[in-house]
């Protein structure tokens, strides 16, 4: 066996790997700014890093796809189905980056209780009820003038088209 016959070095595996360990950096990056940086997360935040909890399983699957050598096809349209799913969360990210700028209105029940964990188990109920996240119109926080929401939709972009390109070579492999 040629080391390019290896499944280790064909296209098809490589570009979903590389892709899935770049979804599972950004993701791991929100949660990071979340438990370890103490941002809490709004509502739109939080539907944001769904479709990368599909993708990152879908790109490990193409990579196995790859290294048990079934047909080209089946890496290729789950590195595509990866991709789409970074778009969609590219526009969920321009869609609340909107809202944030007061482009449009948010959803009106933008707020979340998910870091809201008492200490307190008398107290829960009521403080259920006096506790609310953070507003979806408000950057926690901003970086070079791009609060999370728009840095997911620069990720979300880069990891698609970097699956998009995944597709491509693997279909010429």
């Amino acid at each position: 066996m040629t080391a390019t016959s290896s499944p280790l070095a064909r296209p098809g595996f490589i570009y979903s790997l590389l892709l899935a360990i770049g979804m599972a950096a950004a993701v791991g990056t929100a949660l990071g700014f979340q438990y370890i940086g103490g941002y809490i997360p709004c509502a739109l935040c939080l539907l944001q890093r769904q479709p990368y909890y599909y993708a990152i399983p879908i790109a490990i699957l193409a990579a196995i796809s790859e290294l048990v050598g079934l047909p080209n096809w089946i890496t290729r349209a789950l590195i595509l189905a990866a991709g789409i799913l970074m778009l969609v969360t590219a526009g969920m990210g321009v869609y609340h980056a909107g809202v944030e700028w007061h482009f449009w209105p948010g959803p009106a029940t933008c707020s979340t209780t998910a870091s809201s964990m008492t200490t307190n188990a008398g107290d829960l109920l009521g403080e259920l009820n006096t506790i609310k996240g953070p507003s979806c119109t408000d950057a926690a926080l901003r970086v070079l003038g791009l609060s999370f929401a728009g840095w997911n939709v620069i990720a979300g972009i880069l990891l698609a088209a970097f699956a998009f390109v995944g597709v491509r070579k693997a279909a010429t492999a």
